[in-house]
């Protein structure tokens, strides 16, 4: 299974079709083709290694089902959905996710049934390495309980968690809680023009013209003629993918 099906599996999308190219994203995430981000790969800095890893993994589905008996039940992402997501587009970015500083607590609990649990709340530094050597350092917490002597691993692995879907800005796909309380208006479309300065300025970055992309394409203005940097009429959703390609080629970000 490649990593674009590896990713819709978690998301909870079905894999792409036969009938679809095989590096096809799925119909309902497909993006424009801003040619090949990993031509660079060697030289860029970790946060931009770290936002085309970002780029790779665009959603992963509570597809977790937890039963706490009389704590009800809830669905989640555990550690292993969020490795298997991250660990080969880290890979295929050379980023490198490095704990570098552990710092717990623990404290001795007891349960309503008499007996006793160690429990430990860990503060975990992360360096995160790009494919130049370069890092940059975040954090993230995790706490934990056991009776077997396992709770630091426990809670070492729910801050590496914590640190890749929070740091990853890894959506679920799940509809918006506050969607079932009340009612948005309808937000002010923004017309195609208004983009054209930031579609052809050089410090636009790949990911960002792929956003413009899919807002245009939501809003059905792809086909807008607009003037371009030359003068010439050219629509909108051309001009990005063309743009896009162009920076790629050149070794932008």
């Amino acid at each position: 299974m490649g990593l674009r099906e590896n990713a819709a599996t978690l998301a909870g999308r079905p894999p792409a079709t036969d009938d679809q190219a095989p590096d096809e994203a799925p119909r309902n995430y497909a993006e424009p083709d801003l040619g090949d981000l990993t031509a660079d790969a060697e030289g860029v800095p970790a946060v931009v290694a770290w936002s085309r890893v970002m780029g790779e993994v665009r959603a992963i589905g509570k597809n977790q089902q937890f039963d706490g008996g009389r704590a009800g039940r809830f669905a989640f992402r555990g550690v292993d959905l969020a490795l298997n997501a991250f660990g080969p587009a880290c890979r295929k970015h050379g980023v490198v996710v490095a704990p570098f500083k552990v710092e717990p607590q623990y404290r001795d609990i007891s349960t309503k049934s008499g007996g006793s649990m160690r429990e430990c709340t860990v503060l975990v530094t992360f360096r995160i390495y790009g494919p130049a050597g370069d890092f940059f350092e975040t954090q993230a917490a995790g706490e934990a309980s056991d009776s077997g002597g396992r709770s630091t691993p426990k809670a070492q692995s729910i801050a590496l968690r914590t640190l890749l879907l929070n740091a990853g800005l890894v959506p679920t796909e799940d509809r918006d809680a506050d969607d079932a309380h009340f009612e948005r208006g309808q937000a002010p479309v923004r017309p195609a023009v208004q983009y054209l300065d930031e579609i052809v300025h050089p410090d636009t970055s790949a990911g960002r013209l792929r956003q413009i992309h899919y807002e245009l394409k939501q809003t059905q203005q792809l086909a807008v003629l607009v003037t371009n940097e030359v003068g010439d009429e050219e629509k909108v959703g051309d001009l990005i993918v063309r743009i896009g390609k162009e920076r790629a080629a050149g070794g932008g970000a």
